[in-house]
């Protein structure tokens, strides 16, 4: 029997022109409910009505669209191999993607068409005149996506993401950081649009060669969306995103809660595969404790005994002291 899954915790009301500063900090999942209701994006009636009001904004500009052939049944992902993609990347002018969806919107089975994270301020500048949210100090990158019956795959995104849907419905499928091991992901440094995506057919789970995904089920939060709802979407919450229809429209925004100047994780991580993960198992333990002093466990403490001046990389972290570390670690890599 098949677990009963949690729904995403739902919240309405909120004011579209001044989020509250505790939702914007918040580490968990919630539907806003009609958020974005009142965007004349939104309000367009029909796919027709909301492609010609894209149109009236799209830049000359080509947009990245990829395209799977109908058997794919919209899930944008890797070959069997895992060594490839099974679509393909064109750029188009997106008035012309926008006919393309239109005109295979009765299709039965359409090839999969989709424009995955085009920054809105480029490609359609001046949409957001009418079609915005209010972030306050927080400058986020607003994006939009658009295509027929697609399905990506869980994935993970550093920053936190306000994921807002204009038109056609969206299933999405959210699950705690902590599920990494269950969701069984794919490739990290050969992934379908830069984020390692779980291998998982979320349609038609193969059950014998993922086995825990059933755990990672009992973990998931679940909602559907139609045009004018938004969801919060915590930094690295896994989430897949599934559009019902065969016109949809999303806009999302990304904004992360540390400085501009800080890196990302990711590279932390890709350096430690490098670099710890191989040593002998005492090594590695020894660096296991290591981190954990020096940083999942830093505070005030670590560098008391050091005088203020002299400490360096312990000192807290500013604009000029990353500069300094970002300078050697490149030394030291491109020794």
């Amino acid at each position: 029997m098949p677990p009963v899954v949690e729904a995403i915790e739902e919240l309405r009301g909120v004011d579209p022109a001044a989020l509250p500063e505790a939702l914007l900090r918040s580490d968990r999942p919630c539907v806003l409910r009609g958020l974005v209701a009142h965007w004349p994006l939104a309000r367009a009636a029909s796919a027709q009505a909301s492609a010609d009001y894209l149109k009236a904004y799209a830049s000359d500009a080509a947009v990245t669209v990829s395209i799977a052939p109908p058997d794919a049944d919209g899930r944008i992902t890797y070959r069997p191999d895992l060594l490839g993609f099974g679509f393909e990347q064109h750029k188009a002018p997106l008035s012309g993607v926008l006919d393309a969806l239109l005109r295979h919107a009765g299709d039965p089975a359409p090839p999969t068409i989709y424009v995955g994270s085009t920054t809105i301020d480029t490609w359609l500048p001046g949409l957001r005149e009418h079609n915005d949210l209010g972030f306050g100090a927080l400058q986020p990158l607003a994006s939009i996506w658009i295509g027929n019956r697609t399905r990506i795959p869980a994935h993970q995104d550093v920053p936190d993401n306000i994921a807002c849907v204009v038109a056609g419905r969206r299933r999405v499928t959210l699950f705690p950081p902590d599920q990494l091991r269950n969701l069984y992901i794919g490739p990290l440094d050969r992934t379908p649009a830069g984020q390692a995506v779980s291998l998982v057919d979320f349609a038609a789970p193969d059950r014998r060669r993922f086995p825990r995904f059933a755990e990672a089920m009992r973990h998931a939060q679940v909602a559907e969306l139609g045009p004018g709802d938004a969801v919060l979407i915590p930094s690295m919450w896994w989430h897949h995103m599934e559009a019902l229809d065969a016109f949809n429209v999303l806009v999302n925004y990304w904004w992360r809660q540390s400085p501009r100047w800080m890196d990302t994780p990711m590279n932390a991580l890709l350096h430690a595969i490098m670099s710890v993960r191989d040593l002998p198992p005492a090594q590695r333990e020894i660096w296991r404790e290591t981190f954990r002093h020096y940083v999942f466990d830093a505070d005030a403490d670590t560098p008391a005994h050091i005088p203020e001046a002299a400490r360096g990389a312990l000192a807290p972290l500013d604009e000029a002291r990353a500069r300094e570390l970002r300078a050697r670690l490149l030394q030291g890599l491109n020794r």
